[in-house]
């Protein structure tokens, strides 16, 4: 039987867990490598807040993490500012203005590879223009000042972590096959760094001095974009000059909406993380989440985030280039579909339904994230990307700077999946200028108008799914960070039609969950999910990290 419930829950207040968990007084940042949090703390230290903090650990990261994230790509930024100002910050990847919806055809058959690898992959980064923004606007120090000790670390070198090794044997062959990334990211005989070996990157320590001194024209229009023109015309590339000095940052209007008296801002398009965030929330508060058994649990959110991507597939792309109806976060239409689910047994999901005011009511026009707050109320989630790893394996010669192979967030053909075997429409369609769909989440929660989480994920389209269960553990189960991020997790995208879920999940849960109808892929664990909390009784910030991954939660 179809089933619906109407419950009135009471304020639910974060529970005693919480006050388990280490807390700092003046400053709390999360990221996924221990040099980005120290960076952080340092920015802080220096007379920084938490937007300075961020865009230091972001550009840390962009040395010890760059398999993930970088200059050479692209970031979301949420904002909540001392002042109570909120900012979401647009900084991805732009499609270069000779891209068109089929450049990835070739002699009459989809080339698959091209928007993953080589010079045909990327779009124009706009990381770097979203730190500046951000930093104008909220920050207290410059980009020079946290792009010198970045700078200097990325010279001295460091130690690359398990993490970092397993992505460079990953893709170590197709590395091999750009001259000025194997030099930096392989051996001289082409094998692969260990764990614990130095990884020195001379040529990104010059690239950011470069910036640092003479600013971000440098890299959008100057004498890096001269460089990634010269060596795209040489390679079968589109990029120019002009691309990279047409790029802008924009900042838009955050996605609101509620979950149980708290309040949610989000990122809007061409984020598809704030929108669908909010969307199965908005299901999932018609059902007694905190009263359900794992295997119940499962079932019903599983069914709420097949609901979402279905309408993913179909409407999402970037507000600029397409009208993406507002009415995917509106409670009635959460209330239409949440009467689909069906307690028993799974539900076929065919297609995408159909929000209100869809023709007019249209929002205006391998990733990382790492989370910061501060005693002065300025609260930051910060996504950032290169796509996969390593992006499209190119690095410009002389620059350091690998490129991200974000063109493969577009829809390269309508109905084609990507390398998440996501699918998408002609919303997502590649367009000269326009920017690529992304599942990137950045998250603040509110309760009463005062902050109480930053939290974001990494890990394609499971930072979607990620993000919405870390929000419920905190407010349908009362967990701190910690807690809620060490729960098992699940995963569904509509197509392929298959439940990710983790093996931590005991058996008899999983054989449950399996007998409602679910075709489940099983895995050991993925994803990597940063928040910071405010504790409202100790009156403490309280960082997280993933207990998946090596990070680091720590503040001052």
């Amino acid at each position: 039987m179809k089933s619906l419930f109407c419950f009135i829950f009471a304020s639910w207040v974060v529970g005693a867990s919480v006050a388990q968990e280490a807390g700092f007084a003046k400053f709390a940042a999360a990221t996924v490598h221990p040099l980005a949090t120290e960076a952080a703390k340092a920015a802080y230290a220096k007379g920084g807040n938490a937007v300075d903090a961020a865009v230091a650990a972001g550009l840390t990261l962009g040395v010890v993490d760059g398999h993930n994230s970088g200059i050479g790509g692209g970031c979301f930024l949420v904002i909540r500012a001392a002042d109570g100002t909120m900012s979401a910050i647009d900084g991805r990847e732009m499609a270069p203005a000779k891209a068109h919806r089929d450049m990835y055809v070739m002699d009459g058959k989809l080339d698959n590879e091209a928007s993953k690898t080589g010079a045909l992959a990327s779009g124009i980064p706009g990381a770097l223009r979203a730190y500046e923004l951000a930093l104008k606007k909220h920050g207290k120090l410059t980009l020079a000042d946290l792009l010198r000790p970045a700078a200097d670390l990325a010279e001295k070198g460091f130690e690359i972590d398990e993490v970092y090794a397993r992505k460079l044997a990953a893709t170590a062959e197709k590395l091999r096959q750009f001259p000025a990334s194997a030099a930096i990211f392989l051996k001289a005989d082409g094998s692969a760094l260990k764990k614990g070996d130095l990884l020195v990157q001379k040529d990104l320590a010059n690239t950011y001095r470069a910036i640092a001194e003479h600013g971000t024209g440098w890299f959008y229009g100057g004498e890096y974009a001269a460089k990634a023109e010269a060596w795209m015309k040489e390679n079968g590339g589109i990029a120019t000059v002009a691309d990279f000095e047409n790029y802008k940052a924009v900042e838009r209007e955050p996605v609101r909406s509620s979950y149980r008296g708290y309040d949610l801002v989000c990122m809007p398009p061409p984020s598809s993380g704030g929108v669908h965030v909010a969307q199965i929330l908005n299901i999932l508060e018609h059902f007694p989440i905190r009263h359900f058994r794992d295997s119940s649990r499962v079932h019903v959110v599983t069914e709420a985030m097949k609901l979402a991507f279905a309408d993913r597939a179909h409407w999402l792309g970037d507000p600029d280039f397409a009208p993406v109806p507002k009415g995917l976060v509106d409670k009635e239409y959460a209330k239409e579909l949440a009467a689909k689910i069906d307690l028993d047994q799974v539900t076929k999901v065919p297609a995408h339904n159909t929000p209100p005011r869809w023709e007019g009511d249209v929002f205006g026009k391998h990733t990382t994230h790492l989370s910061t707050a501060d005693a002065e109320g300025n609260w930051v989630a910060l996504n950032q990307t290169i796509n996969t790893a390593f992006g499209s394996k190119v690095v410009i010669p002389g620059t350091g700077v690998l490129l991200n192979n974000e063109m493969d967030d577009f829809a390269v053909q309508p109905g084609v999946p990507n390398a998440f075997r996501l699918v998408g429409a002609e919303a997502n369609a590649v367009a000269p200028g326009k920017r690529p769909l992304s599942s990137m989440s950045p998250t603040l929660v509110f309760k009463d108008g005062q902050p109480l989480l930053s939290v974001g994920a990494a890990g394609g389209p499971t930072i979607i799914t990620q993000t919405l269960l870390m929000i419920s553990g905190m407010i349908d189960d009362g967990l701190g960070p910690n807690a809620a991020l060490a729960k098992p997790r699940f995963h569904h995208q509509w197509s392929p039609d298959e439940l990710k879920i983790e093996k931590t999940f005991s058996v008899a849960t999983r054989k449950r969950v399996e007998s409602l109808g679910h075709k489940l892929d099983e895995s050991s664990g993925f994803g990597a999910c940063q928040a910071v909390m405010w504790d409202v009784e100790r009156k403490l910030l309280v960082p997280a990290h993933d207990p998946r991954i090596p990070g680091k939660a720590d503040g001052l």
